[in-house]
């Protein structure tokens, strides 16, 4: 059966800021206290959606977060109307404020794993929200989150959905950004690929220590077995602890895959050798697999990081043409564009790169595969999707109408104890649930 890989982006929300939250991403921290552009970022994040559309990509939207979260302010003791837990938070705690004013929930990579039904017993598409736990911003979006998806997917007969992990540090879960498959085609079994960072209960392994890792293999073992995966179809693979210490906080800064071809940096993976001996041996079909291998003299683990070449979409178009989705950073370093110039030239099935503008994404900290959740999807399945979360000519007009209706042109850390921005958050949420057909994800709307 005919299956794509479908590519849900998600939708930048109205307080998108640059509060530097993000200890161990390296973007985040350097533009932390910038002004910001929710309007300019919500419009970068629909181009690319559009584009890819335009490209012959199946394409959808995924709803941000309520933000601010008023409801967590209130649960660690701030009281009063709206705009009392707002300035008293803002004043007497503003780490915590910045916190729960936080628009992460754009990127997508980690809102859950996925596995598709042709690697499940059951035949379903499997989802598991991340918990996040290593981020308190990012810890306020599972639940949330598991309720947009069940909204998206919601045909019990095609799809599951689990409960996320448990909210601690042993079950650290990252989701998708620390996960992919391999395969010889989408439509047929895959390898599904979980790297972690260190294990939480054998402090005796290696482990990076400058910043946190933030994915355990309890957690990915886990995921894997909640979704009925067998050591025949799963690889575990352990992050290169010096480069976390260098700032790649998940595995899709450094390394990314699609079908079958593994891109990454030398220095991704702790056992590389090994690892990509159990992936040839395990990977199923017949299609020949290419370990795209970036050397250190090629591309530095820095340059890496600071234009997000492995932090590109790697997507096979309609056509059969496997290509780049690379953010116009790559473009504008002499030396990664000068390496994904001539990677196009060379005997692999990248034969192309697409060059978009997400500036606003990446000064915080995410780049275009960031951006996107991926499920792949058989026809069946496709047309279970909740069809309006689909990207089409209508859906961009309309979107784009929304966000000039009601996303501010800047944003500085000082406005968000603005009363009037949970109000217009609010506002522009709930008429995008009916926009999207979501029904009441939010708390405000329950």
């Amino acid at each position: 059966m005919q299956a794509y890989e479908a590519n849900f982006d998600g939708l930048v929300g109205p307080t998108h800021n640059y509060a530097g939250l993000s200890v161990g991403n390296v973007a985040s921290l350097n533009n932390a206290k910038n002004h910001s552009s929710p309007k300019q970022a919500a419009k970068q994040g629909l181009q690319k959606m559009k584009a890819l559309h335009d490209l012959g990509m199946v394409q959808g939207v995924l709803a941000p977060q309520e933000r601010p979260d008023l409801d967590m302010l209130r649960r660690l003791g701030f009281s009063g109307s709206d705009a009392q837990v707002m300035q008293d938070a803002a004043a007497k705690a503003p780490e915590i404020y910045r916190a729960v004013c936080s628009a992460s929930s754009m990127w997508t990579a980690n809102a859950a794993t996925v596995s598709p039904s042709g690697d499940t017993p059951d035949k379903k598409i499997h989802f598991t929200p991340a918990n996040l736990t290593n981020k308190f911003h990012r810890s306020l979006e599972p639940t949330t989150t598991g309720r947009i998806l069940q909204a998206m997917f919601s045909d019990s007969r095609h799809f599951a959905h689990h409960l996320h992990l448990p909210d601690n540090e042993h079950f650290g879960d990252e989701g998708a950004a620390n996960h992919t498959r391999l395969c010889s085609d989408y439509g047929q079994s895959g390898l599904e690929l979980f790297v972690y960072g260190r294990y939480a209960f054998n402090q005796s392994k290696p482990a990076p220590q400058r910043y946190p890792a933030r994915q355990t293999i309890e957690a990915s073992q886990a995921v894997a077995r909640l979704h009925g995966l067998t050591e025949a179809n799963t690889v575990f693979m352990q992050q290169n602890p010096e480069v976390i210490d260098q700032g790649v906080f998940h595995n899709d800064v450094i390394a990314v895959g699609n079908r079958n071809v593994l891109f990454f940096h030398e220095q991704a993976f702790l056992n590389t050798a090994a690892s990509l001996q159990e992936i040839k041996q395990k990977f199923p079909g017949d299609a020949q697999l290419h370990f795209i291998e970036v050397k250190n003299q090629q591309v530095s683990v820095a340059d890496a990081i600071s234009t997000y070449l492995f932090n590109t979409q790697l997507i096979n178009l309609p056509s059969g043409e496997m290509v780049i989705i690379a953010p116009t950073e790559c473009q504008e370093h002499a030396g990664v564009y000068r390496y994904l110039t001539e990677l196009c030239q060379q005997n692999t099935p990248i034969k192309n790169v697409h060059y978009f503008d997400v500036k606003q994404s990446m000064q915080n900290g995410g780049g275009p595969a960031c951006l996107r959740l991926r499920v792949v999807l058989n026809e069946q399945e496709r047309q279970a999707v909740n069809p309006a979360v689909m990207m089409n000519d209508t859906l961009f007009a309309n979107l784009n109408s929304w966000v000039d209706k009601h996303y501010r042109d800047r944003l500085s850390e000082s406005d968000l104890a603005d009363p009037q921005l949970v109000i217009e958050s609010r506002t522009a949420l709930d008429e995008l649930t009916q926009l999207l057909k979501l029904g009441s994800v939010y708390s405000f709307q329950r």
